[in-house]
């Protein structure tokens, strides 16, 4: 499945569906500290830090890639529940691993520390956990 990451700077009106439908499928936890998935979309559109997955012309999964200037920030990656298990998140990861690396700085997952998702995905893509 060919997943093609990219920044999400002027969505189309099928973008700002998808990208809802991405993040309505997320647990409450994921989303903080925004009130709602409409307010995170807005943030990283408004600050530029939303990528996105996207296959068939369809946003499949999306994530905030905040470019600090001591490090690079991966935060807020879901999935859309239909398509998880078929490497969108990870080919996420893995480009903004990529983008991080071009720019000469260390890629971080944020996420609240708490959480055994966020733990789990740290450890296996060998990422230093940020708690948010």
């Amino acid at each position: 499945m060919p997943v093609f990451v990219e920044a999400v700077t002027e969505p189309s009106p099928q973008d700002r569906i998808d990208l809802a439908k991405i993040f309505a499928d997320a647990p409450a936890w994921l989303l903080t500290p925004y009130a709602d998935a409409a307010a995170l979309i807005e943030a990283g559109l408004a600050n530029r830090s939303l990528i996105a997955g996207r296959f068939n012309d369809r946003l499949l999964g999306a994530a905030l890639l905040q470019r600090g200037s001591s490090n690079w920030r991966l935060s807020h990656l879901c999935v859309r529940k239909l398509t998880r298990r078929r490497g969108v998140g990870a080919r996420i990861l893995e480009e903004s691993r990529r983008l991080a690396s071009e720019a000469g700085q260390d890629l971080r997952l944020a996420a609240p520390a708490e959480q055994l998702e966020a733990q789990a995905l740290a450890a296996r893509a060998h990422l230093p956990l940020d708690p948010i």
